[in-house]
């Protein structure tokens, strides 16, 4: 080797990418852009997708768009949506038939919603979007996350994202805040809204939705990587 090479500087080795991330739970009022957060962490990280409750679950990774206001399906499997229909049909059935008891119907539900979050299990993990996912795993298993923010600006961010009016988006907000918090008080008797059930809460509003999928990224890496052993001095 000649002096020249021994001089030259050794090229820096490529930083490694973190932990492998397996299992990431998104809970989002509307407007937070869990929308468009979700899929892309998932993307980002090779993961499936899983995102809000659906009538169809076929399969672990649903295509299609997502949602920030409540879509059709999710409406259908809303709590309060379907006491109103069950109590709806069974009036022109007269004495002889009766809608299903409240905790049969409570059952079901949550039962539909958490299909499709064992087949991610099954399948070694992914990205999920509502369905109660972080009260239904538990702090011990994937990393948790809360989307939320003054409904001012979810209104406003929330127009942007479905390219409506600021109406328009003032109106999906409150029947998707209410709708989601339904769903999550009636079937699992907590507040979605608890900061005791997440890892990270995030102010979505507050910065450019790039930036917070960036900081999840971060965050999940750092929650997964090993805890060094502190050394004892004496």
């Amino acid at each position: 080797m000649t002096t020249e090479q021994s001089d030259r500087p050794t090229p820096p080795t490529p930083a490694s990418p973190g932990p492998a991330v397996r299992l990431i739970t998104v809970s989002a009022a509307y407007g937070a852009g869990g929308s468009v957060v979700a899929p892309a962490l998932a993307e980002r990280l090779g993961l499936p997708f899983l995102q809000r409750v659906t009538t169809s679950e076929g399969g672990v990774a649903e295509p299609g768009p997502c949602d920030e206001q409540l879509s059709e399906e999710e409406v259908k499997v809303t709590p309060v949506h379907r006491l109103l229909a069950h109590f709806t049909q069974a009036m022109p059935a007269g004495p002889t038939q009766s809608p299903p008891s409240t905790h049969h119907q409570d059952e079901h539900l949550r039962g539909h919603g958490e299909t499709g979050i064992r087949r991610l299990l099954a399948g070694g993990g992914g990205v999920i979007l509502g369905r109660a996912g972080a009260v239904v795993l538990g702090k011990d298993r994937g990393f948790h996350v809360r989307l939320d923010g003054p409904a001012a600006r979810r209104a406003a961010q929330g127009a942007v994202i479905e390219g409506i009016s600021a109406e328009q988006a003032r109106e999906r907000l409150r029947a998707a805040d209410k709708a989601r918090d339904a769903y999550v008080r009636r079937l699992y008797r907590c507040d979605p809204a608890d900061l005791a059930l997440y890892h990270l809460m995030i102010d979505s509003t507050a910065m450019p939705l790039d930036t917070v999928i960036e900081l999840i990224i971060t965050a999940a890496r750092a929650h997964e990587a090993p805890v060094p052993e502190r050394s004892e001095t004496h």
